[in-house]
């Protein structure tokens, strides 16, 4: 296949964090008091967006706040674990400085917030490689809807057939081929839970970025 843009997914993805957000909400429930359900998503989608979660929360626990006070002490608490302790996964700069090299156009496709993205982004000294970061504010509907990858596809100016996509969870690989995009699946500790089911429907799945490296070359 002839590809010219690739999309990333940023949490459990290009970055190791997905063990963030877990502490992330439990020191969020502790703090008003709420036990921290051992299930807390199983009735949700996990690529749901920021405020869809923030809206679960809401709901869930009867919050007073406001989705807006919710999503903004969750980006407060969490500023400080993605500047010091969030790391791209191993493989991961290689691959994009491959990618820029051979003029690949880079965008993310995450639920988190571009606040956050970008403040991982550029901790890792990696934020100029990217041409457009979406997050879930910007479209209407989170993973497994096309919205996402359809919107940084848009921003490139690079039709969906020609856009892969890179994730690790299985309601985004869904977000990828509802987008008509070509699906890389990257296996992250977080969505073993998944991984059957992520094999079966991804194009590619692979146990690191060095794995997709391989791949890439060969399409190039």
């Amino acid at each position: 296949m002839n590809f010219k843009a690739v999309i990333f997914d940023l949490d459990g993805t290009l970055i190791d964090s997905m063990g963030i957000w877990l502490s992330v909400d439990k020191e969020f429930l502790t703090k008003r008091n709420i036990p921290h359900p051992k299930k807390l998503f199983n009735d949700m989608n996990t690529g749901n967006s920021f405020m869809e979660v923030a809206e679960y929360f809401k709901k869930k626990f009867k919050l007073t706040e406001s989705i807006e006070e919710i999503m903004n002490q969750w980006i407060q608490m969490a500023v400080a674990r993605y500047k010091k302790n969030t790391k791209l996964k191993p493989g991961a700069f290689k691959l994009l400085q491959y990618l820029k090299e051979h003029q690949i156009k880079l965008g993310i496709g995450t639920s988190n917030s571009r606040y956050l993205a970008e403040i991982v982004l550029s901790s890792n000294n990696v934020l100029e490689y990217f041409d457009t970061i979406v997050d879930g504010q910007d479209v209407m509907k989170g993973k497994p809807f096309p919205d996402i990858f359809l919107k940084v596809a848009s921003n490139l100016n690079i039709v969906p057939e020609y856009c892969i996509v890179i994730q690790d969870i299985l309601d985004g690989i869904k977000a990828a081929k509802n987008a008509g995009m070509t699906a890389f699946a990257i296996y992250d500790k977080f969505a073993k839970s998944e991984e059957k089911e992520i094999q079966q429907m991804a194009d590619f799945y692979a146990k690191n970025f060095y794995e997709i490296i391989e791949k890439i070359k060969q399409l190039n």
